[in-house]
């Protein structure tokens, strides 16, 4: 575990609000020399606690319908296999343009958040690319009506 002081967490709401200010915005708006800022974000950097920066795409390029879809697959005449169908499953939902996240869970299944532009269009998705993989059982699809916290995610669709 990576102790983060005050000051260390205080740079890093800013940047996770706004990853394109200036090392003398951050300053001025925390009340600590730039050298020190600098200082912090490059051992944030060097410690792995900052990977990149990147964007979230704002709410016009957004889906406006998300549902978390739980999939069940069968299991193979060789449990063996199933880890590494599973993976493969995984992967491959991972490359489509409608996933937004994809997760296997502790029993075997795999979760995806998938969102399109309209409640049509999300259905379409998970009929004609979920619901016909190869040894599903089982698709249960979770539509989500309100985000309490972590909307943003939508704005990190990578089919762009």
């Amino acid at each position: 575990m990576i102790y983060l002081d005050d000051l260390d967490r205080a740079i890093l709401k800013i940047l996770k609000e706004d990853a394109r200010i200036t090392i003398s915005e951050i300053s001025e708006k925390l009340g600590k020399p730039e050298s020190t800022i600098h200082f912090r974000i490059k051992k944030l950097i060097e410690k792995g606690i900052v990977e990149k920066y990147t964007i979230v795409l704002g709410e016009v390029a957004r889906p406006k319908e998300v549902a978390f879809v739980v999939i069940g697959i069968e299991k193979p005449v060789i449990e063996d296999f199933l880890g590494r169908y599973l993976e493969y499953v995984s992967r491959n939902l991972a490359n489509l343009p409608n996933i937004l996240l994809v997760a296997k869970t502790e029993d075997e299944k795999i979760v995806a958040l998938v969102g399109a532009e309209t409640k049509n269009e999300l259905n379409e998705f998970i009929e004609e690319n979920i619901k016909t993989i190869p040894s599903v059982r089982e698709v249960v699809v979770y539509p989500i009506t309100e985000f309490k916290k972590g909307e943003e995610i939508k704005g990190l669709l990578l089919g762009i």
